[in-house]
């Protein structure tokens, strides 16, 4: 049996005042990206020149050539990669929480992001064993690496988290979560001992990067982030009709086991490419869905979208923070998430076994 699918009622003009405002944020993180940094660019000269992107249009900014050149072989990948990566985040994180009704699941504390990170260590290892050479560029396939790993973790917390019945509360699959990422950060530790030339690389990515982002980084990303989004924002209606539960969804027509499925590997697929790129870059996956369900509402139709455009927004600020607030010694980014995400997990946890979220 067919049937048609319920569509939540959300108010047209309050959902596109949200994406909206999301458009906005994204605009603004860009823009402030650009400008500020250990040389401040103007942000009208920023915004000029960037319209000069445009084909056709020749604009004059009033920026020197070295200016323009920090701008656009700097920065801009730099900032553009940070949205791509906050974006792919906090999109797998708002899937991850639909597929498996837990407000606490996140790339992260699924132990995604720790398969990713092992298969990407691997990676660098060998690459360093076969050329000698720890620092090169990423090759293109670490994201086929780290997709690998990422999606033999989310099995394993998926069956962890089914012992002992088919129930799976929030706090059993955490704990599996927490379980698995411990086992495949063992794994990672490992590989890493056995490849002390390797160290400081790893040591780097694993606290989150953007520093060293060039348009390489972006192009391997890129392919990986539209797949993701267009699978993840093509099902927003099934992730509605999944949160009523499998016997009600079987009923309106859907498949759930099908669903779920392709939503864990389209997140999979999307947490593996920002990680292959960007590092361990915590909380974005979970604290972004949040604000975005408690400012939007609860269909998945409005959190999708909208955790693209805020999770970019989001992560291209905490970059300029993290590369402004220290100075000259640039604080890694994942440690300038944790900050604002640790005390926000907190509160949602405490939310979750009140039974308020």
């Amino acid at each position: 049996m067919t049937a048609t699918l319920p569509r939540p009622v959300r108010p047209a003009g309050l959902r596109a005042g949200w994406l909206a405002g999301g458009v906005v944020a994204v605009l603004v993180a860009l823009i402030a990206g650009l400008a500020f940094g250990s040389v401040s660019l103007p942000p009208g000269g920023v915004a000029i020149e960037l319209l000069n992107l445009i084909p056709g249009v020749h604009l004059h900014s009033g920026l020197t050539e070295r200016e323009v050149a920090i701008l656009t072989e700097l920065r801009l990948p730099r900032v553009v990669l940070g949205l791509l990566v906050g974006g792919l985040l906090a999109l797998a994180g708002a899937a991850y929480q639909g597929v498996f009704r837990n407000p606490l699941a996140d790339p992260h504390l699924l132990g995604v992001a720790a398969g990713a990170g092992l298969g990407v260590t691997a990676v660098i290892a060998l690459r360093a064993g076969a050329t000698g050479d720890a620092t090169a560029d990423l090759p293109i396939g670490v994201p086929v690496a780290a997709f690998a790993g990422a999606l033999l973790a989310v099995a394993l917390t998926w069956l962890l988290g089914a012992a002992g019945g088919r129930d799976r509360s929030p706090a059993t699959l955490i704990l599996a979560g927490v379980a698995v990422s411990s086992f495949l950060a063992a794994g990672q530790t490992y590989v890493m001992q056995q490849n002390v030339d390797t160290l400081r690389e790893v040591y780097s990515w694993l606290l989150g990067r953007l520093a060293t982002a060039g348009w390489h980084d972006v192009l391997i990303v890129l392919p990986y982030a539209v797949v993701t989004a267009v699978i993840v924002l093509a099902q927003r209606r099934e992730l509605d009709v999944l949160t009523v539960g499998d016997e009600e969804a079987s009923g309106l027509g859907l498949h759930p086991q099908r669903s779920r499925y392709l939503l864990i590997v389209a997140a999979s697929l999307g947490t593996a490419a920002a990680v292959s790129v960007s590092g361990l870059i915590g909380f974005v996956g979970i604290v972004v869905p949040h604000i975005m369900r408690l400012l939007a509402g609860p269909s998945y139709r409005s959190i999708l979208p909208l955790s693209v455009l805020f999770g970019g927004a989001f992560l291209a600020l905490a970059d300029l923070l993290a590369r402004t607030a220290g100075g000259q010694a640039e604080i890694p980014i994942g440690v300038v998430t944790a900050f604002f995400g640790a005390p926000f997990f907190i509160v949602v946890l405490r939310r979750s076994r009140a039974g308020t979220s």
